[in-house]
């Protein structure tokens, strides 16, 4: 069993790249599902500042891997290859790589090309100015609390990183390599 964490910035590409992998076999387990059911438990507006203020407070009451770690067991109960989008904090890189058949692939790009990405998207968190996009994006990179989020340090900590600035066909290409990559180092371990 192989999992596959993705990290990455606002509107890179880690839905694709999820329904990618998901068309390949594996099964997807959501971080933003996960704290969108809570946001709602908590009859809050299902919007970018409360996912953050959520998963934060999730964090901050259990752990800093809280969220991850609850899927990634979720996912080796099953026992089938998983991909597991959203790792946001270093606790949650840590709680994936607890079972030494875990990658974590980091999901990048320009970010005009991101927010034109989230615009066409139109999810419930995505409408907002640039500024705004920007301005998530900063609060969620690099914060020091290890229950809140850095991107920043997730991105460092990837075994695998894509620029994704170009057509889905070209990201699924990169995936693919990626994927070569990870079966390569699944036989080395053998």
């Amino acid at each position: 069993m192989t999992i596959i964490g993705i990290t990455g910035t606002i509107g890179a590409g880690k839905g694709t790249a999820v329904d990618y992998l998901t068309a390949k076999g594996f099964a997807h387990y959501s971080a933003r599902d996960f704290i969108v059911r809570e946001i709602e438990r908590r009859g809050l507006p299902v919007d970018r500042d409360s996912m953050v203020a959520v998963a934060n407070d999730l964090r901050t009451a259990h752990s800093p891997s809280y969220i991850i770690a609850a899927l990634a067991e979720e996912a080796r109960k099953n026992g089938t290859d998983a991909v597991i989008e959203s790792v946001r904090t270093e606790g949650e890189v840590n709680a994936l790589r607890e079972n030494g058949h875990c990658y974590l692939l980091a999901i990048d790009a320009d970010p005009k090309v991101r927010y034109e990405r989230i615009v066409l998207r139109g999810s419930a968190t995505d409408h907002i100015s640039f500024e705004k996009f920007l301005a998530d994006e900063e609060r969620e990179m690099r914060d020091p609390d290890p229950a809140k989020q850095n991107l920043a340090r997730c991105i460092e900590l990837a075994d695998h990183r894509i620029s994704n600035n170009g057509t889905v066909e070209e990201l699924h290409a990169a995936l693919d390599r990626v994927m070569d990559a990870i079966t390569a180092a699944e036989a080395a371990k053998s």
